[in-house]
């Protein structure tokens, strides 16, 4: 895994072949496969390991002692931050994010399916307090935050939108926290 970070943070994805991450670590390119069925299993790996740092950091937020909104609010400043110093200071990684989105690979349904579930945290603490409406179904609240996040990190979107990333994040998170509001 080690080597496979390093050579597609180096070369990128498309560029390394098994035959290059075995050379790295001085195997052979049938025991690597004795792990990893094909290239696309190595690249999930990294793929779910670069998003899992993501996650951490926002379950960072989650945990902290201040209001759902102002945490929910928090969230989307990590998550923009976060995808754009992936895609500026780690840009080879970022374009493994873009083939598993563009190839539906899993570690983008379970980063998605994580991200969900700490915005269901969220939404059931503010609603549980009071800060946040009951009226709609919480599994459509979340499902629909969620949407709204996908500006945030999104790969494609981030490369639309990076000279003012930030500013938009901001304006999504007012809108969602004012129609959370009782």
């Amino acid at each position: 895994m080690n080597a496979a970070n390093e050579h597609f943070r180096r070369y990128g994805y498309n560029k390394t072949t098994v035959a290059d991450l075995a050379r790295a670590i001085g195997l052979s390119t049938a025991y690597i496969y004795k792990f990893f069925e094909s290239k696309q299993a190595i690249g999930e790996a990294v793929s779910a390991a670069a998003l899992g740092r993501i996650i951490a950091e926002l379950q960072k937020i989650v945990v902290q002692k201040k209001s759902a909104a102002e945490r929910l609010r928090a969230i989307y400043q990590r998550l923009t931050r976060e995808s754009a110093a992936l895609f500026f200071n780690e840009r080879k990684l970022h374009e493994i994010v873009i083939t598993a989105c563009s190839e539906a690979w899993r570690p983008i349904s379970d980063y998605e399916e994580a991200m969900l579930g700490l915005i269901r945290e969220l939404v059931a603490e503010g609603r549980e307090k009071g800060e946040f409406e009951r009226k709609t179904p919480i599994e459509e609240t979340c499902r629909a935050i969620l949407q709204t996040m996908e500006l945030c990190w999104s790969p494609r979107l981030l490369e639309r939108h990076l000279d003012d990333l930030e500013e938009r994040a901001a304006v999504m998170a007012n809108l969602v926290l004012r129609s959370l509001a009782p």
